[in-house]
């Protein structure tokens, strides 16, 4: 299904249904495609949001993990959002977390799935190399299970990215941010209901990392997902979207018992 991006001042952003926010933050070299699945799903059930993350239109100083965060926040005080059920993959999960870390009055609930903040063996320096696509194929093949997910579309999108100087410099800008921005001994002061849905085959932020956001985050439960890179909810959305459906309906149910 195709949907209508909005555009408000300097947001872009999508927004489809009624109900609960429930507020997706892609990664690095994701959009909206990556959450295709995920909106389809929730739409019926919540408002479903997708601000699309300035990866390339901030200045460089502010090309980083905080920089990101700043203008999540500022879209969320734009809309007026309340309650909101956040998610994150990779980068977008290290987003969420400044985000609840810096400003958690506004968020009900967690959710991570491959994200960076504690360690990831990611695009690193040597990523990406201009005009190589098969090394461009490669790499994006990795962050998948089964190679075949890397779609040509996708591998061209990526390709394209990785062709602009100016983007790869920012790309690997946001990378470093994301490996200097570790948020190891802060994470216990996260109090929210956290949902952790982890690729057992991710091998840009392994299984021990899952393992670890679980030890480290008080109120966290953790699944691991079989046969599953480090995009969850594109290679495995059935599964994805009952884990989350189950973890969401149970943080309302406990919150109108306390009421």
């Amino acid at each position: 299904m195709k949907y209508q991006l909005k555009q408000i001042d300097k947001f872009k952003f999508l927004e489809e249904g009624e109900g609960e926010p429930l507020l997706l933050l892609h990664g690095l070299f994701g959009a909206l495609s990556n959450f295709a699945d995920l909106v389809e799903y929730f739409r019926k059930t919540h408002k479903v949001i997708v601000p699309i993350l300035p990866l390339f239109d901030l200045d460089i100083f502010h090309t980083t993990v905080h920089g990101l965060e700043k203008h999540v926040h500022k879209f969320i005080e734009m809309r007026g959002y309340e309650n909101i059920n956040l998610l994150g993959n990779s980068l977008g999960g290290h987003v969420a977390l400044v985000h609840i870390l810096k400003h958690p009055e506004k968020i009900k609930t967690l959710t991570l799935t491959g994200s960076s903040g504690l360690f990831e063996s990611g695009m690193g320096d040597s990523y990406p190399k201009r005009g190589d696509y098969e090394y461009i194929r490669k790499k994006a093949e990795l962050t998948f299970y089964d190679p075949a997910m890397a779609t040509k579309e996708l591998v061209d999108e990526v390709f394209e990215i990785t062709n602009n100087r100016l983007k790869v410099i920012k790309i690997i800008a946001l990378a470093k941010s994301a490996i200097r921005s570790n948020l190891g001994e802060e994470l216990n002061q996260i109090m929210q209901p956290t949902l952790l849905i982890w690729g057992n085959n991710d091998t840009i932020t392994p299984p021990f990392v899952g393992k670890e956001f679980n030890k480290l985050i008080p109120n966290s439960e953790l699944h691991f997902i079989d046969k599953c890179g480090h995009a969850p909810m594109m290679e495995v959305p059935d599964e994805f979207n009952k884990i989350l459906e189950a973890f969401l309906a149970k943080t309302k149910q406990s919150a109108a018992q306390l009421r």
